[in-house]
This record gives C-alpha cells, sequence and structure tokens, in this order.
C-alpha cells in the first residue's frame, strides 16, 4: 500500500499550513476566544474559497470527492494553528449525517450551502444524560399533523451557538437506549420553540446546548427514512473520531516543535538546557509518541473504509486510545519543560495542552473506548 500523500494532497497540506503560518498567529488568536461568536467569519469565507468545507463531499454532492485522509490534511494544519472556526461541526458531524442520508434536494438546500460558506450547520446527538452512548436519546420528534413536534435537551453541540441550522437526533419510537427508533431531523435555529445557550469551552472554542419545547418541522425536513439514523450517526462519529486523531497530530506537531526550540534557546548556568542528557531523552519520547499518534491517525482514516461495522468501530477505538495516551504525554512533558511560563495565558503552549484535553474527553475517552474496544 503506497501512503505517500498525492500531489493533489500535497498542494492541500501547503494550502492549510500557509493560511495559518500567514493569516492565523497565536495573538489573533487569543482576541477571537475574546469576540462574541469565538471565531472569524473572514477566515470561514475563505475556507469555502479553499475549497476546504467541500472535500469529503462527493462531486454529486457538490462536492471535490475527497476522503478521509484528505479531510486529516485539513484537520492536521487547525491542529497546529488551533483553528476555531466549526470546521468539525459543519463538514464533519452536520454535513457528514447530511452527505450519508439526505436526498439530492436536501442536500441542494443545506449542505451544498454549508460548503459555500452561505451558512452553518451543527449536529445535535448528545444529550445530558447520553454521556457517550449514541443510542441513548430521551429527544422525541412525534407525528403531528404534516410534520413532528420535538420535545427534550441536546447538550455540547459543537458550534452550534453559531449555526444556521442544527441536524437533530430524536426518538420517533422505542426506548431510550435502543438503537432503532432515532431520526434525523433539521431545524431552523431561529424557530421559536428552540432555545440556543451557547457558551465557551475549556480551550476557547464553542458549543451550545439546545431546550426544544413543542417545536414543530416539517417532513420535508426529516433526513432518510423514519427511525433509521442510527447507522449514519455511528459512522459520523467515527468520522469525527479519526478527524480529531489528526487535529492532535497537528496540536502535537506544534508542541514538540516549540518545546525543542525553547530547549536550544533557554540559558542555564551559561549553557542551553536542551545540552542537558535527561531533558534531551524526554524530547525524544515526545517525537516517539508524536510518530506512534501519526501512524495511528492514519490507520483510523484508512478504517473509515472498512465495510464491516464492527471492525471499523474496533479500529477507530483503538485510534482514540492511542490518541489519547500519546496526546497526554506530549502535553505534559511539554508543560513541565517550559517550566512554569507553561501555563500562563501568554504562552501558546498551556492553549494547545488544554485543546490537546478536550479532544481526549471528545466521542469518548480513554476508559470508554478500552471498553468498546475489548467488547469488539
Amino acid at each position: 500500500m503506497d501512503l505517500q500523500y498525492t500531489p493533489e494532497q500535497n498542494q492541500l497540506r501547503e494550502s492549510v499550513e500557509r493560511f495559518v503560518r500567514e493569516e492565523y498567529d497565536f495573538a489573533h488568536r487569543r482576541k477571537l476566544v475574546a469576540s462574541e461568536s469565538g471565531h472569524d467569519e473572514r477566515c470561514w469565507r475563505s475556507y469555502a474559497e479553499f475549497g476546504w468545507l467541500a472535500v469529503p463531499f462527493s462531486e454529486e454532492d457538490g462536492g471535490i470527492g475527497g476522503d478521509a485522509t484528505d479531510t486529516g490534511i485539513v484537520m492536521e494544519g487547525i491542529g497546529r494553528g488551533l483553528l476555531l472556526e466549526p470546521y468539525l461541526a459543519n463538514v464533519v458531524l452536520a454535513g457528514g449525517v447530511l452527505s450519508a442520508v439526505g436526498s439530492a434536494g436536501q442536500k441542494a438546500e443545506w449542505l451544498q450551502p454549508m460548503m459555500a460558506g452561505a451558512h452553518k450547520l451543527a449536529l445535535a446527538y448528545a444529550e445530558p444524560a447520553s454521556r457517550y452512548e449514541l443510542a441513548h436519546c430521551e429527544t422525541t420528534a412525534r407525528r403531528e399533523g404534516e410534520g413532528y413536534r420535538i420535545d427534550g435537551r441536546k447538550s455540547f453541540v459543537h458550534g452550534g451557538g453559531v449555526a444556521d441550522f442544527h441536524v437533530v437526533i430524536a426518538r420517533t419510537s422505542g426506548e431510550p437506549s435502543d438503537r432503532a427508533g432515532l431520526t434525523a431531523l433539521v431545524v431552523d435555529a431561529r424557530a421559536p420553540a428552540l432555545e440556543v445557550r451557547p457558551y465557551a469551552t475549556h480551550d476557547g472554542s464553542r458549543a451550545a446546548d439546545l431546550v426544544l419545547e413543542g417545536l414543530h418541522v416539517d417532513a420535508s425536513r426529516r433526513l432518510g427514512e423514519e427511525g433509521a439514523a442510527y447507522p449514519a450517526l455511528e459512522l459520523v462519529i467515527d468520522q469525527a473520531i479519526a478527524a480529531i486523531a489528526s487535529e492532535a497530530v497537528g496540536a502535537m506537531s506544534t508542541l514538540v516543535d516549540m518545546t525543542l526550540d525553547y530547549l536550544k534557546t533557554r540559558q542555564q548556568f551559561g549553557r542551553p538546557i536542551g545540552t542537558n542528557q535527561a531533558l534531551q531523552h524526554r524530547m525524544v519520547d515526545m517525537y516517539i509518541a508524536l510518530d506512534e499518534a501519526r501512524s495511528m491517525a492514519l490507520y483510523g482514516a484508512l478504517m473509515l473504509g472498512e465495510a464491516d461495522a464492527a471492525v471499523r468501530r474496533k479500529a477507530l477505538s483503538a485510534t482514540k486510545i492511542e490518541i489519547d495516551r500519546t496526546a497526554r504525554r506530549v502535553g505534559q512533558e511539554a508543560v513541565q519543560l517550559h517550566g512554569a511560563m507553561g501555563v500562563t495565558e501568554e504562552l501558546a503552549v498551556g492553549h494547545y495542552f488544554k485543546r490537546l484535553s478536550m479532544i481526549g474527553v471528545a466521542f469518548g475517552d480513554m476508559s470508554w473506548h478500552l471498553q468498546r474496544h475489548a467488547q469488539a
């Protein structure tokens, strides 16, 4: 198997790296964290112009026909620059569900405008009591006239505070933990019966909780068959795991580079602290952890094409376990080797560590994936 990037993939990688280097320095990011929206609309439009928002979608859907490796290239660049725009929420999560089960007309109405940067999407699937169990859904969608009445709550909706439309997973039949009976419905963020509660997360990105009370949507806003959304949701979350694995590799890569530069320049007793053999060994350990993470991120992206869902789930759990382990190792070493300044707001190191910590608990923490891997 040839694991080298194609010329087109190298061009994509170079475009993302150039954008991060020239348009998205740490000072700019700090301003965005303190802003009301938490991201830069000008940068979001640039994502659309560069074609990044269309990367994983087929040409029939209006995309450029990329695969998980292409998405991983963009996500690695996002990790390098700690970009705050809701790429994961739009392209991987909500866009993934629309691409998997939406009709041609629905894709033209919601997916293609998202690719053009005209509006933003978010996927609302998690609930306060669900933890990491995708099937656990207490939000209901009952038939009412020519549509559905939705009642319930959704928590930690990535990019939910700025979304124009939410893809809501609701239960149309069955018990709260049944895999069957889940339905995907598109909800307008301006609907009067929808309350959006946005907030900033630990790493500076944004999420929101949703409260839906008697919200009515037309049947034309149902994505796919009624009660059959679970397989698509499961696949999309596996795709999100592969995506954040690549993002973690980008963040770890930057931390390794920053730490090496610091060891070369920080003077103690008249010489760089990097001449200390013990610190050199720790630096080598960071490099090894980074290479292990990069290999597992690529493995996860390749295994998304596995036809057997059980095999795919096991592979993505293995990816998440290794990414969490290596991210913790690299993040902790970077902070410790920088000393007390490693956790200050003024230094980027602590911000990268925060993002890696959030990736560690996203879409299932290490303990949860160890259990899923063992059961598989």
